[in-house]
């Protein structure tokens, strides 16, 4: 019996079909690199389970490929989070020369204002004559619809005002005022504040009158205050009535006549 034997140049083009060959005959190892292109590739073929570790890279996601519904929830509400205010222990990124450095947020914070509040007096109201403390009717502004704060409000208590936070606090204050029989000689507008929870000083002050046919009138002031600890730093509101005339203060609860402005500038 003879024996043929086959090499590449026995073989005419073409006479191996693939039905000559085996199931799995071709193995990893038979293929050369980069010869499979993606159009030797049916849709949907390549799965996650054909993805190396880490194979997919920035570099290979197109602009504005991930959308919201991509993101894991968590990584949603931690992007919602960062529109509080954060913790001073909280870590940011920085660049130094491409360099990576992690900064507590009690570093780079304090820029902006962060605390914005206002008040006034919501009726008509005699306080007496003397020295005087506007220590009722406070009520803080709710009206109308466009009225802005920002941050977390003051407290009043019997005229005393407490600052949310420590801070340098701008505090503005004006007054309305008016009498119904006679001038008004003499009315001095003040800002009082403390630094130890008990003597009031004056800080800022105007002064204000009228005459026989024009009986009201106004005054603003305001005062900057370093506030370096709310339970002991604190402002109130009053006047001086040298003319001993019981002026009335005006006052409204959908509008500003006699009212105060508190605005937090910076850090203390």
């Amino acid at each position: 019996m003879s024996i043929i034997t086959l090499n590449t140049r026995s073989l005419p083009d073409s006479a191996v079909t693939t039905a000559k060959i085996a199931a799995d005959a071709v193995t990893d190892a038979k293929i050369a690199d980069d010869v499979v292109g993606t159009e030797h590739l049916t849709a949907n073929e390549v799965d996650t389970t054909a993805l190396g570790a880490d194979a997919v890279t920035a570099a290979q996601i197109a602009d504005d490929a991930i959308s919201e519904e991509h993101l894991d929830a968590t990584v949603i509400t931690g992007m919602t989070e960062l529109a509080a205010e954060p913790a001073d222990t909280d870590e940011f990124l920085i660049s130094d020369a491409g360099t990576l450095k992690r900064i507590d947020y009690s570093h780079i914070k304090g820029g902006g204002i962060t605390g914005a509040d206002q008040w006034r007096i919501n009726g008509d109201v005699q306080y007496g004559t003397g020295n005087q403390v506007i220590d009722s009717q406070w009520e803080r502004v709710d009206s109308p619809t466009d009225y802005g704060v920002i941050g977390s409000a003051m407290t009043e208590s019997s005229g005393i005002f407490t600052f949310p936070t420590t801070g340098i606090w701008l505090i503005q204050h004006q007054q309305s005022v008016f009498r119904s029989n006679g001038e008004i000689q003499r009315h001095d507008c003040r800002i009082l504040t403390t630094t130890n929870n008990s003597t009031y000083v004056l800080a800022s002050q105007a002064h204000v009158q009228t005459d026989d046919t024009n009986y009201r009138t106004s005054g603003f002031m305001s005062f900057i205050f370093d506030v370096t600890d709310t339970s002991t730093h604190k402002v109130q509101f009053g006047y001086a009535d040298a003319s001993n005339n019981n002026p009335t203060l005006v006052g409204s609860s959908n509008e500003h006549f006699t009212a105060s402005f508190f605005i937090r500038l910076a850090d203390t």
